[in-house]
């Protein structure tokens, strides 16, 4: 049962509608016993009036206490009790009140195991319902805090591992512009200057978990101008990507590791120029992405696994879409292709 205020709307006209079909059918029951419609109608009345009294104050104890293993039986306690004291009321009003006709004190004092019977009867009912109303309430708001829970842990998983993607690419960084100050400090500024416009970016992006392919490519295009001041002529990267999938959504930050794990196995364990390729273009519903570099089989070792970077893209790509099919690798001949599947939706 939702706890929508459609479904308490709905569920309070047909609260409502029962009663008043008590109330009549009490009415003609009583009346068809030879009491006069106005007489039944008041007996109708104030028996009904208390027993709905009754059941909601059973109804909004519930609300706040809902019973536990054993706590049951004095849910059936109160029950009773709240049965006896509404009869007990209820005969002194009723006497009160319709004393004065014929026959009637008879026929109440004929009736008190009947109305009792059927008010304990409706009070476990309306009990036995309110608990499985709260219970399943309260299991739908233990779910939604645990997704809560599970979601801001993600996100903290997620935030975590593109966090510890910086320090290591930065450290290399500021390595290479210290190599530099001394024998090419014009290199070394400039290289200051795209590291800064980088960083920058970097902060920006962190506001956002998705971006379009063109706009990380522009990302990707930083970081790679300043990975070329560092490798120099060695460096050189082929860019192809399909103009009709720029727009194509992807999670932020993600090609800069995988570029970075290509060239860490393209030029730290080969000699003379590099050429990195990426291709981007769409299978189905899918974005996919592929980065592929040279290695040199004798002195690199992709098959025994992939590193950090790897690693923390495959990580971030199953807390998002729960899939640990969208990041593969392959090393033939000479080449190492890291493959990327985005999801699209339909």
């Amino acid at each position: 049962m939702s706890s929508s205020p459609l479904s308490i709307t709905r569920f309070r006209i047909i609260f409502i509608l029962c009663w008043l079909v008590m109330v009549g059918d009490q009415m003609m029951v009583l009346h068809f016993f030879g009491l006069p419609w106005e007489a039944a109608a008041i007996d109708s009345a104030i028996g009904n009036t208390l027993l709905l009294l009754a059941c909601l104050l059973v109804m909004n104890t519930l609300r706040y206490y809902l019973p536990r293993g054993n706590q049951y039986i004095n849910i059936f306690s109160i029950c009773l009790f709240l049965a006896i004291m509404w009869l007990l009321l209820t005969k002194w009003l009723l006497g009160v009140a319709l004393g004065h006709y014929d026959g009637y004190k008879e026929l109440l004092h004929l009736s008190l195991s009947i109305r009792f019977s059927i008010a304990f009867l409706l009070m476990g009912c309306v009990t036995m319902m309110s608990i499985l109303w709260y219970n399943q309430k309260e299991q739908k708001e233990n779910e939604e805090r645990k997704t809560d829970a599970e979601k801001l842990a993600k996100e903290a998983e997620l935030f975590k591992l593109r966090q510890q993607l910086q320090p290591h690419f930065l450290f290399n960084s500021l390595n290479s512009i210290n190599a530099l100050i001394g024998s090419r400090p014009e290199e070394a500024r400039k290289m200051v200057q795209q590291l800064s416009d980088f960083l920058r970016g970097t902060i920006k992006k962190e506001e956002t978990q998705w971006v379009t392919l063109q706009e990380e490519l522009q990302y990707l295009q930083l970081y790679l101008a300043i990975e070329k001041v560092r490798f120099g002529n060695r460096l050189n990267t082929e860019i192809e990507v399909e103009e009709s999938i720029k727009q194509l959504k992807l999670p932020a930050l993600i090609l800069q590791p995988i570029m970075e794990n290509a060239i860490k196995f393209g030029l730290y364990d080969t000699t003379g120029e590099t050429v990195i390729r990426l291709h981007a273009g769409k299978d189905g519903h899918n974005l996919f992405i592929a980065v592929q570099n040279p290695f040199d089989p004798e002195t690199s070792s992709p098959k025994q696994g992939i590193g950090f970077g790897l690693k923390s893209v495959q990580r971030r790509l199953y807390l998002l879409f729960a899939r640990t099919d969208l990041l593969s690798t392959e090393a033939k001949e000479n080449i190492f292709t890291t493959t990327v599947k985005i999801p699209q939706g339909k």
